[in-house]
């Protein structure tokens, strides 16, 4: 099993860890031994596949994290692991900006320098693979086997999941193991299940740049679940997260369903697959797509947005439990050297979803997570007031005058087009902003919509911040009809 190294990390708690492989030899004995310590065995027996496997359990629970010498001894032989680690297990998935390595964040220097303060976070990265049917194991060897993190390993290394996990490191000071699986330019479709995709009716149309050009590869629905994420299944994790979602813009209301849908999938197939030691509820993060174009009109990526949280614009939520994101809509790179479609602002990204984390994954209590959300309105005359998180949330505003939009109309209006007209703020208070709706006339005011554009503000410019997080509200869209 090529996943099994020296340096790994195994998901600690009273649930146990899966360790598991293959033999020639059916019906032997595996026994597993940590620090010379009996722990477990089992049987060889034929998996469903046909395969002849062993699958075992460790539990480590309390502070002794490591390291630990874990082996496997059976009738064939001995294979000896060393420094061995337990900790919290995260996957990391999704196209380009998760595979942004640290190579491309500004202060690389200095992170690599500061790396060695951090030897108790272990990273782990597959290659590039595809397979039309459900692997148990990998082809090849990984692109990283788990690694103590220096310069050498973590260069190559997705940016926003090192920084991530080093954050929970900072909190926790309990290791932290990182495992990246992504491929830049990939559809949602890629890395979903069949039973996850036929839950959401498709009308075969996709009008992405990224999913156009995305025809001319090779890959077809599922193939990068069965050859980059099924051969983890069987492994015990804590949670996972996600930036994608480029390569589905043009598609955003296939995706309201498709995102949910995966999420769920991939929780219980994990939980199953593992002898439920992953929980069928494992905690999901994600990251809202960040700005692209510079005064593009186009109404793809804040649609995509907007279906990122299942149509409620914030998470968690009823469709989304347990998931928490990070919003990036404020932090355009437009002179990026990799693209403006690849900001280089990981450390903001990862900051923000770690924060999350810490409120969603792992219940800290007192913490203001997200940025502020509208939870009440008031139209009166030619003016909108708008309430922010039941008046609990103090708010921070920036003279932004294209951020706020209503839509003038007699019936029910689209999120992306109809008679939207800018809204500017004429007051604030403590949690709310008064907009003036003046260009609606005598016409109705049907909806409201707050940055609704591809790149809505300049870095850190968006209108509404939590004052005292610094937090950007998400982008929302709101009917009054």
């Amino acid at each position: 099993m090529t996943y099994y190294n020296d340096h790994m990390v195994l998901q600690q708690g009273a649930g146990g860890a899966i360790v598991w492989g293959t033999s020639s030899n059916l019906s032997d004995t595996v026994q597993l031994v940590l620090n010379g310590h009996k722990v477990s065995e089992d049987v060889v027996t034929h998996s469903s596949t046909g395969i002849m496997t062993w699958i075992a359990k460790v539990v480590v629970i309390g502070d002794n994290y490591g390291p630990y010498t874990l082996a496997a001894k059976s009738g064939q032989g001995t294979r000896t692991l060393h420094d061995v680690m337990f900790g919290d297990v995260w996957i990391c998935s999704g196209q380009s900006n998760m595979e942004f390595n640290m190579y491309g964040v500004t202060n690389h220097s200095a992170e690599f320098a500061e790396a060695s303060n951090y030897s108790n976070v272990r990273i782990f990265k597959t290659k590039h693979t595809q397979s039309s049917v459900a692997l148990h194991d990998f082809n090849d060897t990984p692109f990283l086997n788990w690694s103590v993190p220096v310069q050498a390993t973590l260069g190559g290394f997705s940016a926003v999941c090192w920084l991530f996990g080093k954050q929970l490191s900072s909190q926790f000071k309990y290791p932290i193991g990182l495992i990246e699986s992504n491929w830049g330019g990939t559809r949602i479709e890629w890395w979903s299940l069949a039973s996850a995709l036929s839950k959401c009716p498709h009308n075969g149309k996709s009008c992405s740049i990224i999913a156009i050009l995305a025809i001319f590869r090779a890959i077809h629905n599922s193939d990068l679940w069965n050859a980059m994420m099924s051969p983890f299944t069987r492994n015990t994790i804590y949670g996972a997260f996600w930036y994608q979602g480029e390569a589905n813009a043009g598609a955003s209301t296939l995706y309201t369903c498709q995102f949910p849908e995966m999420i769920n999938d991939w929780r219980q197939t994990f939980s199953s697959a593992s002898l439920h030691t992953t929980s069928a509820e494992f905690q999901f993060g994600f990251v809202q797509l960040a700005p692209f174009r510079a005064g593009e009109e186009s109404k793809g990526f804040p649609s995509l947005r907007w279906a990122q949280t299942a149509g409620y614009g914030k998470v968690p939520n009823a469709k989304m439990p347990n998931t928490f994101m990070s919003v990036a809509l404020d932090l355009p790179d437009f002179s990026s050297p990799f693209g403006s479609i690849h900001p280089r602002f990981k450390h903001d990204v990862a900051s923000r979803l770690a924060l999350s984390a810490l409120a969603v994954a792992y219940h800290k209590s007192g913490l203001e997570y997200q940025g502020p959300y509208l939870s009440d309105y008031q139209l009166t005359g030619h003016s909108l007031n708008i309430e922010y998180d039941q008046g609990r949330t103090p708010i921070r505003v920036n003279a932004n005058t294209t951020n706020f939009e209503v839509c003038c109309s007699e019936a029910l209006c689209d999120k992306n087009n109809g008679n939207w007209k800018p809204a500017p703020m004429t007051s604030q208070d403590v949690s709310s902003v008064t907009l003036n709706t003046i260009k609606c006339g005598h016409v109705t005011v049907a909806a409201v919509r707050y940055a609704w554009r591809e790149s809505p503000c300049p870095f850190k410019q968006c209108a509404v911040y939590g004052r005292d997080t610094d937090l950007p509200g998400p982008p929302f869209y709101h009917s009054f009809l």
